[in-house]
């Protein structure tokens, strides 16, 4: 039985397509197509229900799937005892990330790595829209939210402390909220459909409601709207700090509340099968987190 094969399969079930597997696989229609026709050839089997739009598994295709999916995990941990360096990845790998997020820690680390493996292809998809990881053939997601879909496998990172931040302009003009009671008279620039923030108040967590004339889908442009003098906004550590630096936001430090801290999440779409080049990426991330961490103030 060849891998090949069979790694042709599993990618279609999760794809929902032949053409979206061989996608995946950087190889042709054609070629994937021959590959399952093969497998089952040799298994004697119809594994799958094709039409001109869709791919299902039989149900010969549902028992088979689980031990195809074991088979190449097992190729992928031979891999890697075989060559613990990486030195055989190669494919294409898709991460997601916010846009910011995936421009400032993502993309950055990038070329290193890429130089590192040079027979691995890197599709990054960044956008603060969350994606169904799963449907769009995401080998990997970094989020930095709850996680709301149990269905998925996430790793933790690193903390994401966050802070609140306003111009220097708005403070002026509105005064510098001290206590969290004080940010219900404040114009709070926030994420489309928030109405409420969670703080860290003496060890308890507590939500204060919140309300302003601007929100937005992405962190980028809630930053530019505070820039401007917009309001206060309730950011990553990790964004604001070189415009804390620069002095074009200043840091709110409420006397009695902090802003309740998110973590950095590696999302799998399985634990069934992680991929070697999968593993890769996520330990070097790690390490770039180690040496700069997202905490520089603790």
């Amino acid at each position: 039985m060849r891998l090949d094969d069979v790694e042709v399969f599993v990618e279609a079930i999760k794809a929902g397509s032949l053409a979206g597997a061989a996608r995946r696989l950087s190889m042709s229609a054609m070629a994937a197509s021959r590959c399952l026709n093969n497998l089952e050839a040799e298994l004697g089997v119809r594994l799958v229900h094709r039409t001109t739009r869709s791919l299902s598994p039989t149900s010969d295709g549902e028992v088979f799937l689980p031990h195809a999916q074991a088979l190449l995990e097992d190729k992928s941990n031979a891999l890697a005892d075989l060559f613990p360096d990486g030195a055989s990845l190669s494919g294409r790998l898709r991460i997601t990330a916010s846009a910011a997020f995936g421009r400032k820690i993502i993309a950055p680390m990038l070329p290193d790595f890429m130089r590192q493996h040079p027979a691995l292809q890197v599709d990054l998809l960044a956008t603060d829209e969350q994606v169904d990881i799963v449907g769009r053939g995401i080998d990997v997601a970094l989020r930095i939210a709850p996680l709301r879909d149990n269905r998925l496998v996430a790793h933790r990172l690193c903390d994401n402390p966050r802070d609140l931040c306003a111009s220097a302009a708005y403070l002026a003009e509105h005064g510098y909220p001290k206590t969290l009671s004080d940010l219900a008279a404040h114009s709070c620039l926030t994420t489309t459909d928030t109405t409420h923030w969670a703080f860290d108040q003496g060890g308890q967590r507590s939500k204060q409601k919140v309300s302003g004339r601007f929100s937005a889908n992405s962190i980028e442009a809630i930053f530019e709207a505070c820039l401007g003098g917009m309001g206060i906004a309730n950011l990553s550590r990790w964004y604001l700090e070189p415009a804390f630096v620069q002095g074009l936001v200043k840091r709110i430090a409420l006397e009695d509340a902090r802003p309740e801290a998110l973590a950095v999440w590696a999302v799998y779409p399985t634990s069934r099968l992680i991929p070697l080049k999968v593993r890769k990426f996520v330990e070097a991330l790690e390490a770039r987190l180690a040496r700069n961490p997202l905490t520089p103030h603790g």
